[in-house]
């Protein structure tokens, strides 16, 4: 089991070392070459003799097609020049006689080497009189008959119809050798060699230099792609070659850009989210030792003390949980449960829920409604959109602390904005906005949820399928938006 084992892995290591696209490339082409070599060969070598006497045979039953589908009417000069002129042409003998076998005319261009010409002179030896007989025995207009000439020692094919000429009924033989010139054969052949030499050494120049162009964008790429793997985020993949290698590079540079800003994300959350752990829990340790130090024994301390420890523990657990519900919607994992619902009635009872900080806080948030619309979405799933949206507008409205929700009807959906005259978003850092836990660092940490609520709203979003975005302009505040598709089958 071993012994093969190892023949196995041999084996492997040479096809990878020969399945190389270079080598793939040009070992196809050889094959191709070597096919097409193998067919000129064949036909030409081979099938040659076979070929010409079937050709030379069609040859013939086409001239007693001709012959006996336009008869003439007595034997005159005319018929004798059509004969002779088709005899001629295609370099046969051809001969007319009436039942009895006796000549009416005869032409030979074959030279002396026609059985005809003897036959026909004998009048009507055995040859002829078995080709009448065969003819006669078979219900076709035409037959055709091969012989061997032992006299030459060649091969001849007769062709031989019938046709009426003056009321008198005639039969037209027509002989062709079947045997091709020698010296015509050797050019063939002579000529078929030194094309294969030429074509072999063309195919291995030509197949060479094309597997060598063909690979080269694809090694290029490939050494980039070694580099960015290595953790080189500046190579770039470029490729002018062809259009399929290029839309490659293109492909494969847009991922790269991609990843390199997933990486900074990443190194961006974990920096955020360890900032958001530490905090809390070095407060509560904070307050943990006073309450064991200080506080222990006075009531009233304690209980503010051991207040701030829990509302740092609930912050904790709305941050794990943040992260652990953007995980399951961007896995895709989370069933929708779609119900239809009034809009106006929707905002009202999310606006009551931010009553009590606009009255302890002092801050204007108010609701802008059209006429009613009936909905349909993951209600639980999209209330989450609104306060996370709202939230955010609290977090980062100016000093005013106006926010304003505004509800827009369109031909087939329901826009909501959510509008802040906070800071604004520089124009560079909108595409990044919705990116988990993606901050401005112009602005101040959030007074209230986890730093993933925008990131929660896209994935949400994108369930739904609903288009959102936001616009923005520094220094004038923002506008996130986004639209309820209305009539959507689910």
């Amino acid at each position: 089991m071993k012994k093969s084992d190892k023949k196995k892995k041999k084996g492997k290591k040479l096809f990878s070392k020969i399945s190389s696209l270079r080598s793939y490339i040009w070992i196809s082409f050889i094959v191709f070459t070597f096919a097409i070599l193998g067919l000129l060969w064949f036909f030409q070598y081979l099938l040659l003799e076979s070929y010409y006497s079937a050709m030379k045979t069609d040859q013939l039953v086409k001239v007693a097609e001709s012959i006996s589908s336009k008869p003439e009417t007595p034997i005159n000069e005319s018929f004798q020049e059509r004969i002779t002129t088709e005899a001629f042409r295609n370099s046969v003998c051809i001969a007319v006689t009436d039942t009895r076998g006796n000549s009416k005319f005869f032409c030979n261009m074959l030279g002396g080497s026609s059985m005809l010409e003897k036959d026909i002179l004998t009048n009507f030896s055995a040859m002829i009189y078995g080709i009448k007989s065969d003819y006669e025995n078979q219900e076709e207009d035409i037959m055709t008959q091969a012989f061997e000439n032992t006299q030459y020692d060649t091969k001849s094919v007769v062709v031989v119809t019938k046709c009426e000429l003056k009321g008198e009924e005639v039969y037209v033989y027509i002989e062709s050798s079947l045997e091709m010139l020698d010296s015509t054969s050797d050019i063939i052949r002579t000529q078929l060699f030194y094309i294969t030499i030429i074509l072999f050494e063309l195919a291995f120049i030509i197949t060479l230099f094309i597997s060598s162009r063909l690979s080269q964008p694809i090694t290029k790429i490939t050494e980039t792609a070694k580099r960015f793997a290595e953790g080189d985020f500046t190579a770039k993949f470029e490729d002018s070659s062809y259009v399929e290698t290029k839309e490659l590079a293109k492909a494969l540079d847009k991922a790269r850009k991609d990843i390199s800003k997933i990486t900074d994300l990443r190194r961006d959350l974990i920096a955020n989210v360890s900032h958001d752990l530490r905090t809390p829990l070095t407060i509560i340790k904070s307050y943990a030792e006073m309450i064991r130090d200080i506080s222990g024994n006075k009531p009233e301390k304690r209980e503010e003390h051991l207040q701030v420890i829990i509302d740092e523990s609930d912050r904790l657990s709305a941050l794990v949980s943040s992260l652990l519900e953007l995980s399951k919607l961007e896995s895709g994992n989370m069933e929708m449960e779609y119900s239809e619902f009034s809009i106006n009635q929707k905002l009202d009872e999310i606006m009551q829920r931010y009553a009590l900080l606009c009255e302890n806080d002092g801050y204007d948030i108010t609701l802008q409604k059209d006429e009613d619309r009936i909905c349909k979405a993951d209600v639980s799933k999209l209330e989450q959109v609104f306060y996370n949206l709202i939230n955010n507008a609290v977090n980062y409205c100016g000093e005013g602390k106006k926010v304003s929700v505004v509800q827009i009807n369109k031909e087939n959906a329901v826009r909501i904005e959510v509008h802040d005259d906070g800071e604004g978003i520089p124009k560079d850092q909108l595409p990044m906005i919705f990116d988990r836990y993606y901050r401005n660092e112009r602005h101040k940490r959030d007074k209230m949820g986890t730093g993933l609520g925008l990131s929660i709203v896209k994935e949400i979003l994108k369930m739904h399928e609903f288009p959102f975005g936001v616009s923005s302009e520094v220094g004038k505040g923002s506008v996130f938006w986004f639209e309820i598709v209305l009539n959507d089958e689910k």
